[in-house]
């Protein structure tokens, strides 16, 4: 998939937003989940502590006796991250048994959270190395009888418990998120499809296979197939009328030129012989200015296909009578089902006038090879057009010279010079190239370039 294509872009887009919305709620969820995993354990902490007192509570303020294990077995275990102790004055009185023989520091500048009412929750350090959760809560028993009750667990529990819970988390999340991306895929690419049709219909009408963009289409695209065939029937009425005009031009101005040349050369001196000169020339510029806005005119019809053997072989033919009293032989190689992209005229003009210049100035032979090559980097395919002569050739430095309008180079050959550069101007209008080279016979090679069907 191209990275500038729409499919491209919406299906980036779309991933992006997951990637951002599934992240936010990823972190908003843990934040949540975090949250209550620490108020459930500082509960279950305060139940602890809660229990403690009460067990202190029944006996004498000033001869406090060890209640136990509080029904938590970890109480018992020596540095299992589970302690409590009572204090008064700084000095502890009673701990339990998993402090072994530590006590548990409370610092004084903890960043002390409110519980409940008269309970506070903080993070302190154990004998173990732990990081300790603890709550912690004074209680009076009278003057002299204030002690300190601190319940504390082991916080990496709950660390281990919400670091649980951000993988799920982030695993489901991550495979919602494929599931996304890849549903969005699916949705842009059938969304998108009618694009496609758009484009095998626009395809069709350029190779000629069909005049018109038809069949049903979404209503987003329906518009604009309509605007596409209205154009497409306003460029055809153009062409037409095009055409028509320039034929009435040719008949407008071929009758006076011919009245002009009949009368000049009925004429006798100097002034008839220049105006039956100028008349030839005028008739020369009209009728290759004419042939010009007619080849424009055909150039630019959209579908126009013309296969390339008939229209070759007739040509091949027609120049074997033609040339034929000089013995020269010509021989034509043409790619099976090559088809020429444009007009019929306009392939016989190219070729005829290739062909006919070639037999002028060979010795015995002409060659035509017509073959289809691939376009490059998606490119539409190309016809490659070359005739070769075993003539004498033209040196580099005249080879631009006889593409020029008009421009012969030897005026013991027949024909006005026109021909090559018809051939120039109809394969720049058709966006081709033509060029002039040396032939593998010795002569000259003529190489042209054409759209393919």
């Amino acid at each position: 998939m191209p990275a500038n294509s729409l499919a491209a872009r919406l299906i980036a887009l779309a991933a992006l937003w997951s990637v951002l919305a599934l992240g936010a709620a990823a972190l908003i969820i843990t934040s949540l989940y975090r949250d209550s995993a620490e108020s459930a354990f500082d509960e279950r902490l305060g139940v602890y502590l809660t229990t403690l007192v009460g067990l202190l509570a029944n006996q004498s303020p000033s001869a406090l006796a060890d209640p136990g294990n509080l029904s938590e077995q970890r109480f018992e275990n020596p540095y299992s991250g589970w302690y409590w102790q009572v204090s008064r004055d700084g000095a502890v009185v009673l701990a339990s048994k998993s402090l072994f023989n530590d006590t548990l520091a409370v610092p004084a500048e903890a960043a002390r959270r409110t519980v409940a009412e008269g309970v506070v929750s903080f993070d302190l350090a154990g004998p173990a190395g732990q990081t300790l959760r603890a709550v912690d809560r004074k209680i009076d028993f009278g003057p002299g009888n204030v002690y300190d009750v601190v319940v504390a667990g082991d916080a990496g529990d709950v660390q281990a418990d919400i670091a649980g819970f951000r993988r799920s988390v982030l695993l489901t999340l991550g495979a919602f998120g494929v599931i996304l991306i890849l549903s969005t895929l699916i949705q842009v690419r059938w969304g998108l499809r009618p694009l496609d049709r758009v484009r095998q219909a626009l395809a069709a009408l350029r190779s000629g296979k069909e005049t018109r963009i038809g069949g049903r289409l979404p209503a987003e695209i329906e518009p604009l197939a309509r605007e596409l065939n209205a154009l497409l029937q306003s460029n055809q009425e153009i062409i037409e009328r095009a055409r028509t005009q320039v034929g009435n031009l040719a008949h407008a101005l071929k009758t006076p030129l011919s009245v002009i040349t009949n009368e000049a050369r009925a004429a006798k001196g100097p002034l008839a012989d220049k105006m039956a000169e100028q008349a030839e020339i005028m008739r020369r510029q009209v009728n290759h200015y004419l042939d010009r806005a007619r080849i424009a005119a055909r150039s630019n019809v959209i579908g126009a296909l013309t296969p390339v053997e008939p229209a070759v072989q007739r040509l091949v033919r027609a120049m074997k009578r033609i040339h034929g009293d000089r013995g020269i032989a010509i021989e034509a190689t043409i790619a099976a089902g090559a088809v020429f992209r444009g007009e019929q005229q306009d392939l016989e003009e190219i070729v005829g006038n290739l062909v006919d210049n070639a037999c002028k100035w060979a010795k015995t032979r002409v060659a035509v090879m017509v073959a289809r090559l691939p376009g490059r980097d998606g490119d539409p395919d190309e016809l490659s057009l070359i005739v070769d002569d075993d003539g004498p050739g033209l040196p580099p430095e005249k080879r631009a010279e006889a593409a020029r309008r008009g421009q012969r180079l030897d005026e013991s050959k027949p024909g006005s010079g026109l021909g090559l550069s018809i051939v120039t101007e109809l394969v720049e209008l058709y966006e081709g190239s033509f060029a002039l080279e040396t032939s593998p016979a010795g002569g000259l090679r003529a190489a042209v370039r054409l759209p393919a069907g």
